[in-house]
């Protein structure tokens, strides 16, 4: 039941009105409250989320309760998020009520001053409940998924990363606000089913009317919308893999009667945590576990709970993305999803308009998995096949601020933009530091995307800032041109066009079809290079993601040539 309001919520309105007339934002757009950190997000830092969920799957509904941990600096107003049509029926914060006002999605809740010195540590307990919003295309359009298996049995889960965990529970709805301490899930199910959910199985409690309370505990960071239920009749799988750091814990749940595929489909699981955990470094969650869980949608990178659905087949869903072939040599859900593990869940940006660094990186671990396992032509021929899918409908890096990503290209362009940049570094073990590095410096980390180019940069002594600018700000693909004069035959003229301002970046080329390979250091100016080939035609290395075009000089352009 709605609180009535006090004299906390006349001066929360008098601040809230001065508050959005200065920073020239509207109260109504949504966006904007969950897309940025706002006044009332940014003086409380979630420490721990406790989630107890009672779904009725008859009626497609839900109750839970909420118990937020955090860190308070001196918050008046608190901005808890929780999407309609579902409701909050009270808060507490540690024994006391407290009022609220509903705008939408966000309730602005009233906080008692602490009398204790700041920051301190409080807990806000949440009762919620209603009828969450149903995913109609998961895990693209987000929402809980009511299923039954072919059995009969229910088969239920949510997927809601677009979307947000707000559209099932309350909380502080931004990728930069991970809880510092984990998440506790308890999912209550009738007896005849199980629940699975983050981390580890802490314990399974009968409780009264035929029903079992299971929990889950996850004690690492982990994003909201990574704390998920999965709910059917799974048969448990179990195996250890000894991992760089340690035995590593392998559970699988998957629907009873796919065990037998499942046994023989995540043989996939060890291949790609060796090939990864070379690539990129101890998988980041040793005290957390791995599954994958069988799930009513294709799949998701739960963290330590990754959802599977990909019906046991090879590719994606039977399909090579890369269009090579050898994405049809392994799953594709089991090596992606995973990939995310280290580029999403254990490196997160704090603006999803930054996605390109868990997409774009999760995209490439196929790359180097295929490598890994095939060999690097292999790698080279999937990377290259993928850029059949790059759209170049707008810059991968969204607006800031507004909970808007940018081009879907953040998984192929990005991928390509990284294999591009592992051309001109020019040393494998140099490009694989990189990535053990990225994962070790920003370990469990918010970042953006300046933290990961200045990385790259620094940790390469080359800068490739206009590099960033040009693949993940604009649409333009950089077009190497050249040409040559009949006068001076074993010159070759080249420059960059099609690109941003200053952009440099060199390039590897074959002469004639192969009769002769060397380095271009292209700018935007013509400049040439004398060779001891009779230069016809040259053919960039298929690695770079670049346009070529031969072009006819003009008599003028000749003239300065020769002086």
């Amino acid at each position: 039941m709605r609180s009535t309001l006090d004299s906390c919520l006349i001066f929360f309105f008098f601040i809230l009105g001065i508050s959005l007339l200065t920073q020239g934002q509207s109260f109504t757009n949504p966006d904007s409250l969950r897309g940025s950190i706002g006044e009332y997000r940014k003086k409380w830092d979630v420490l721990h989320y406790d989630i107890t969920i009672e779904p009725n799957i008859a009626q497609k509904t839900i109750a839970g309760i909420q118990q937020i941990q955090f860190a308070d600096s001196g918050v008046h107003v608190m901005q808890i998020d929780l999407q309609e049509p579902m409701k909050i029926d009270s808060i507490l914060l540690d024994t006391k009520r407290c009022s609220w006002v509903r705008k939408k999605s966000v309730f602005f809740v009233t906080i008692p001053l602490s009398a204790n010195p700041y920051p301190t540590r409080r807990t806000l307990r949440i009762h919620f409940s209603g009828k969450p919003t149903e995913a109609t295309n998961p895990p693209w359009d987000g929402g809980w998924v009511w299923q039954k298996d072919r059995m009969g049995n229910a088969f239920v889960s949510v997927a809601c990363q677009g979307i947000g965990a707000s559209v099932w529970y309350p909380c502080k709805d931004h990728q930069s606000d991970e809880p510092d301490l984990g998440a506790r899930l308890q999912i209550i199910v009738p007896d005849n089913l199980q629940a699975v959910g983050i981390g580890r199985l802490v314990t399974t409690t009968p409780l009264t009317n035929n029903r079992t309370k299971w929990t889950w505990d996850v004690q690492s960071p982990i994003n909201s919308y990574n704390i998920i239920p999965y709910i059917g009749r799974f048969a448990h799988i179990r195996e250890t893999y000894a991992g760089l750091d340690g035995l590593l814990d392998l559970d699988y749940y998957v629907l009873t009667y796919n065990e037998a595929k499942a046994r023989q489909t995540f043989k996939d699981v060890p291949r790609m945590l060796k090939a990864f955990e070379w690539w990129f470094g101890p998988y980041p969650f040793y005290k957390d576990g791995f599954k994958l869980i069988e799930a009513p949608y294709l799949g998701m990178e739960h963290q330590s709970a990754i959802a599977y659905g990909n019906e046991y087949k090879k590719g994606y869903l039977g399909t090579d993305l890369s269009n090579s072939g050898w994405g049809l040599k392994w799953d594709f859900i089991i090596v992606h999803e995973s990939g995310h593990e280290w580029f999403g869940n254990n490196i997160t940006t704090a603006d999803v308009a930054d996605m390109w660094v868990q997409e774009g990186f999760t995209n490439y671990s196929e790359v180097l998995f295929t490598e890994f396992h095939y060999g690097k032509e292999a790698g080279n021929d999937y990377a290259t096949g993928l850029r059949s899918n790059i759209m170049n409908d707008k810059p991968i890096i969204g607006p800031y601020g507004v909970h808007e990503e940018g081009s879907g290209d953040m998984y192929f362009k990005g991928a390509n933009l990284i294999h591009t940049i592992r051309q001109v570094i020019h040393d494998d073990s140099v490009f694989r530091k990189i990535l053990i590095g990225l994962n070790k410096t920003f370990r469990h980390a918010i970042v953006t995307t300046q933290d990961v180019e200045q990385y790259i940069s620094n940790h390469t002594g080359v800068d490739f800032s206009k590099v960033f600018d040009q693949y993940l700000r604009t649409t333009q693909i950089p077009m190497l041109e050249y040409a040559t004069n009949p006068q001076y035959p074993n010159r070759l003229y080249y420059r960059w066009t099609n690109t941003v301002s200053d952009f440099q970046m060199p390039v590897f080329v074959e002469f004639n079809l192969g009769e002769k390979e060397d380095w271009l250091t292209p700018r935007s100016d013509w400049q040439y290079v004398t060779t001891d080939v009779a230069v016809r035609i040259i053919k960039p290395n298929r690695n770079f993601y670049i346009n070529t075009r031969k072009v006819e000089l003009t008599d003028d352009q000749k003239t300065k040539m020769i002086e």
